[in-house]
């Protein structure tokens, strides 16, 4: 494992003793898969030669990646995401681990096939600076899966509507005044729209966006089997997608 200095916003809850990155997906599958479900769907039929899982945490996404690279590297600014991920990856020996920040990738400018930043975007009030590393990074014709916190999922949508109140443009920040004060970890909502503007800005291209998790309520996790669940996932992703749904939007770009 590798390191790069710098430091990402947010880094410092990662590296909390007191919290477990890894025992919080426990009790997650049905999220789990769905994001899964999301990439292979996003990469199937491709093969690239080398990856970049950026603020991969301790590798949960990077194996899947392993299955269409042939060199995967997950970075991470977290030393102690990177610390699990070494029990997690221990059957995958070619998964290389760096530590390094969205905004300060230290790859050479094209060098890279495919890039995912999963989970990363709720962090960043601004995510221009990590989009133009990740657009940097990638050779020409190289993909990139972004995934983006929704503030026009439905869910949110209704709760707008209540209020008279439209769904702001920028980026929401979902702490509480007193969280900001403390300066705790950012933890935003994207408007989608806003997402692809950036995207493009970057120098990259949207060929496709998913709904993801789309029934990522407790309600209905209570209710629902979650084989059935997953069903209904697989078949909403796709049409879902066009009016920005679920929770979760994943972007597949291109250099």
């Amino acid at each position: 494992m590798t390191t790069n200095a710098r430091r990402a916003p947010g880094a410092h809850y990662y590296d909390d003793p007191d919290f477990n990155y890894a025992r919080w997906w426990r009790g997650r599958t049905y999220e789990h898969r769905a994001e899964v479900l999301a990439i292979r769907r996003l990469l199937a039929g491709r093969r690239f030669g080398r990856a970049v899982d950026v603020g991969g945490g301790y590798g949960r996404l990077s194996v899947v990646l392993a299955n269409y690279a042939d060199c995967v590297t997950l970075v991470d600014p977290s030393r102690q995401q990177l610390g699990l991920s070494e029990g997690f990856l221990a059957r995958h020996p070619a998964i290389d681990r760096r530590q390094m920040a969205a905004t300060d990738l230290d790859f050479p400018t094209a060098s890279v096939d495919l890039v995912t930043m999963i989970r990363v975007m709720h962090h960043l009030p601004d995510p221009a600076p990590a989009f133009a590393e990740v657009a940097r990074i990638l050779r020409p014709g190289g993909l990139a899966i972004i995934e983006a916190a929704n503030s026009r999922h439905a869910v949110n949508r209704v709760r707008y509507l209540r209020r008279g109140e439209q769904i702001p443009v920028s980026a929401v920040d979902l702490r509480s005044h007193e969280a900001r004060r403390r300066g705790a970890v950012p933890y935003m909502n994207h408007n989608p729209a806003t997402v692809i503007t950036q995207i493009r800005a970057a120098g990259l291209r949207v060929r496709r966006m998913l709904s993801v998790s789309n029934l990522r309520h407790p309600g209905i996790k209570d209710v629902l089997p979650e084989r059935v669940m997953l069903a209904m996932e697989r078949a909403a992703q796709r049409p879902l997608a066009g009016i920005h749904f679920g929770p979760s939007m994943f972007f597949l770009a291109e250099k």
